[in-house]
């Protein structure tokens, strides 16, 4: 059981730089090992919440990093702990004191109070074209809290800074306003304390802690989709907060026009403030990424690797961090810098490999985008909710994996090849005058 223990810190330490801190708090903090059977690990887990959280949205990763750390690693099960049985857990962990040298520091940088990282700030935020408006946003909005673009709603694909910028405001109106009171959470959060007030039968508290805040700064919004109950009390939880000139601050994962199951009402409030994206990272701004993440490592790497690093890791300025930290540690270690193999070996073993996709998986992942059901993209149905996805189909089939049209109309239904060109003609025609279908695409494109 103290190997497993020990497996389990080690492994903490990998998964911490793929996850925000409010997130390995509130999901990754609360478990651990419980067994290994044949194989497979047993994650203990305190309840359904956070095993469909970890399922989601870190399974993967935990069960490569587990697998790195134990090659005999073959499966990952969660298991939800009875409450007596979390007790033990929360008794155990109290009890335990990680060597010194193996203590992640990042958890060091998390205010309890406000929840905020204060490593995050407006001064170690790396600017480049595929951010500088979100950047001059939300400087606007840290310069005057509650009087311009309230709220500011931040949106991109995983990895491209959003949970640095937003908390960056935060930290900056805490700094500057000292009498205001920020509060840093995910969407996700919002909604496991709502769930255990219901439980619990305090909802006139749960109302009371978030009311108090004059600034709230909440990651992941589209966590909400089709989640009814949580949507209306973040409705009124909005209403609260803009009635009275306090700030809000939100991210999230796509834009809110399309995120599904959104309440019509929540997405115009949206729309009441400024609403603005970060775009794919250029090559330049992954390079300085780079060079960025190596200064608190006190490390400098030839322009050669910085160069591989950032044609590797083209989207994702997470993983750029997370290879730049096991090349600091691996550099340390060896007391000498990294060859350029050596860093191949790092990126090759760290960074997740890009993916063929099959036809079935760019209609799956369309039709689950558009809310609509596979096999309507095969039929021969004209109804308007059908068409546009399945155009964006072809259209994406076409432009991103050079399918030949031919082949596409055989894949989607036996279509006529001169239907494929009509429609990615059209998608392509559109995208230019249609800002709402770029982003839709874009989104799509992130989401395969």
């Amino acid at each position: 059981m103290n190997d497993l223990s020990q497996t389990w810190q080690s492994a903490l330490i990998e998964i911490q730089s793929l996850v925000s801190p409010a997130n390995y708090s509130t999901w990754v903090k609360t478990t651990r090992l419980i067994k290994e059977e044949e194989g497979v690990i047993y994650l203990g887990v305190p309840n359904e919440f956070t095993r469909e959280w970890l399922f989601k949205k870190c399974h993967n990763s935990i069960l490569r990093i587990l697998r790195q750390l134990n090659e005999g690693v073959r499966a990952l099960e969660y298991v939800v702990l009875k409450d007596e049985e979390q007790k033990a857990v929360n008794s155990k962990k109290q009890a335990f004191v990680a060597p010194t040298m193996s203590m992640p520091l990042e958890n060091f940088y998390v205010s309890k109070e406000d929840n905020l990282n204060s490593r995050y700030t407006f001064d170690n935020f790396v600017v480049g074209p595929f951010n500088e408006l979100a950047h001059a946003a939300a400087i606007t909005v840290a310069k005057t809290p509650g009087l311009a673009y309230n709220p500011l709603f931040v949106y991109g694909g995983t990895g491209r800074g959003k949970t640095h910028l937003i908390q960056a405001v935060g930290n900056k109106i805490k700094h500057d306003f000292p009498n205001k009171k920020v509060f840093y959470l995910t969407a996700e959060r919002f909604g496991s304390d709502f769930f255990d007030s219901l439980q619990n039968n305090k909802a006139q508290q749960f109302k009371e802690k978030y009311r108090k805040y004059d600034v709230i700064v909440m990651d992941d919004v589209q966590f909400f989709s089709s989640k009814q109950k949580f949507q209306e009390e973040f409705f009124h939880l909005f209403n609260t907060f803009y009635d009275t000139s306090r700030q809000l601050v939100f991210s999230a994962d796509r834009h809110p026009n399309i995120i599904p199951e959104l309440e019509d009402r929540i997405r115009s409030r949206f729309n009441q403030g400024m609403i603005i994206d970060i775009s794919e990272l250029d090559k330049e701004s992954r390079m300085a990424i780079v060079r960025a993440k190596c200064t608190p490592h006190n490390i400098s790497l030839d322009d050669g690797l910085v160069d591989f690093i950032a044609d590797e890791i083209e989207d994702n300025i997470r993983e750029i961090e997370g290879i730049v930290n096991v090349i600091a540690h691996n550099t340390l270690h060896r007391g000498r810098m990294l060859n350029l193999n050596e860093v191949k070996v790092i990126l090759k073993n760290n960074i997740k490999p890009k993916k063929m996709l099959s036809v079935k998986e760019i209609v799956k992942t369309v039709c689950g985008f558009y809310n609509i059901e596979e096999d309507s993209i095969y039929s021969k149905t004209r109804r308007k909710e059908v068409v546009k996805p399945r155009q964006v189909i072809m259209y994406i089939l076409r432009e991103d994996f050079n399918i030949s049209f031919p082949s596409i109309g055989d894949k989607l239904g036996g279509r006529d090849h001169t239907t494929i060109i009509h429609s990615y003609e059209k998608i392509r025609s559109d995208i230019k005058n249609n800002q709402l279908l770029s982003q839709e695409i874009s989104q799509i494109r992130t989401m395969l």
